[in-house]
């Protein structure tokens, strides 16, 4: 796994991603369909993915596994410290 943390924001149609280094550095910021999100993360780098636990959360986690990935759920709570 290499030194990249994504952020993902799930959504109905539109999903936002943050990729940042390990020490904080922003990498890309994304706005990608459902369709566009799956075939983007297929093409990265094993990287740790963080995104906050809800519903559809728990389907893309098992997804994102089965392509590398290191996944962390976080509850709703911590969400906005993590923003920032």
């Amino acid at each position: 796994m290499n030194d990249m943390m994504i952020g993902v924001d799930l959504a109905k149609y539109v999903f936002q991603l943050h990729g940042a280094s390990m020490a904080g550095d922003v990498i890309y910021r994304r706005k990608l369909s459902r369709r566009q999100f799956f075939r983007f993360m297929s093409e990265q780098s094993p990287a740790l993915v963080v995104m906050e636990a809800c519903g559809s959360a728990h389907f893309w986690a098992r997804e994102l596994v089965k392509l590398g990935h290191a996944v962390k759920l976080i509850a709703p709570q911590y969400v906005r410290p993590f923003v920032k």
